[in-house]
């Protein structure tokens, strides 16, 4: 879904993600661009380790199911353990429903969707399709306004007077190394 929101169109050579990928966008939102640091873990277990130090500094995370696969919702709440037990308490969350093309194939309802999400406190549920670019930049659009609604108003107008508003965290500077030492001949 991430490669759609970047490219702006399905790419016809599409294989699952199976690494560790991320992209820097801009969206437009309310006048102002913001700029989103987006990473795919692809839901693989071989990737937890990284996965959790990514949970950490996000201010929204998209779950994604594939719902032909029950097996892909199954693996939600594996999931929804690491995000309590890694991510800020206040970090948006969003479960979407991939695949909407392939309705025929569908094993997970939009109800059982929608149970899943209003079990998590905050959690919001929506349906996409990635393939046809159905509710991918809707989807990116509504996780950011949630986002820029939960900052705090100081922030957001300290932040919004910049001419980009970047929602990733400020990297961090390393300390300052101390001077080399002078080499000392001897002799």
């Amino acid at each position: 879904m991430h490669e759609l929101e970047m490219d702006s169109e399905f790419p016809s050579d599409h294989h699952p993600v199976r690494s560790v990928d991320f992209k820097i966008k801009t969206v437009e939102l309310r006048g102002k661009k913001i700029r989103l640091q987006i990473w795919d873990t692809a839901g693989q277990e071989r990737f937890n380790s990284i996965t959790s130090a990514y949970y950490r500094s996000a201010k929204g995370i998209i779950l994604v199911y594939d719902i032909t696969k029950k097996e892909t919702f199954d693996d939600l709440p594996k999931w929804m353990k690491m995000i309590d037990k890694y991510a800020s308490e206040d970090a948006e969350l969003l479960l979407v429903g991939n695949k909407l093309d392939c309705e025929t194939d569908r094993e997970i309802t939009r109800q059982q969707g929608e149970k899943f999400a209003q079990q998590i406190t905050g959690m919001r549920f929506c349906e996409a399709s990635a393939k046809d670019n159905f509710n991918v930049d809707e989807i990116f659009l509504k996780l950011v306004d949630d986002i820029l609604k939960k900052m705090p108003l100081d922030i957001l107008r300290n932040e919004l007077s910049n001419s980009i508003l970047s929602l990733q965290p400020e990297p961090e500077i390393p300390p300052e190394l101390p001077p080399p030492r002078p080499h000392i001949r001897c002799c």
